[in-house]
């Protein structure tokens, strides 16, 4: 005789799975081009919190997020929100999203105010 146990054990195995797998694909590179992408503008908002440290950027009128690493890779690079301020130039250098009319891009380089913060320096681009 079956355990009536098994069925709740499988339905909660497999969205366990499934939300592991969401969150894989999200803090993985894999929603991003593969070349390099390099984006100059002006901040608008600063945040260094978890998932990942953020940038929203105004770049000639377009509003873009630029995630960096999580908090503690973020600061372990030296970039905090003391180093930068709403209304600085940045340039950020990295992956753009795959999907092209999102406005998005995932940094390995920052750049502000002439200190580079390389917050994933195992990927940033060779010189």
């Amino acid at each position: 005789m079956r355990s009536p146990y098994i069925g709740s054990v499988m339905l909660a195995a497999a969205v366990m799975l499934a939300a592991g797998t969401a969150a894989y694909a999200h803090h993985g590179w894999s929603w991003t081009q593969d070349g390099f992408f390099e984006l100059r503008g002006r901040i608008t908002a600063i945040y260094i919190g978890n998932p990942h440290a953020t940038l929203d950027v105004d770049a000639k009128g377009e509003a873009w997020r630029v995630e960096m690493a999580p908090p503690s890779r973020t600061i372990a690079a030296g970039f905090t929100e003391e180093v930068a301020k709403v209304g600085d130039e940045v340039t950020a250098i990295g992956h753009r999203s795959r999907d092209e009319s999102e406005k998005r891009m995932k940094a390995v380089r920052v750049i502000v105010g002439g200190k580079t913060y390389d917050v994933y320096p195992d990927r940033v681009p060779p010189a």
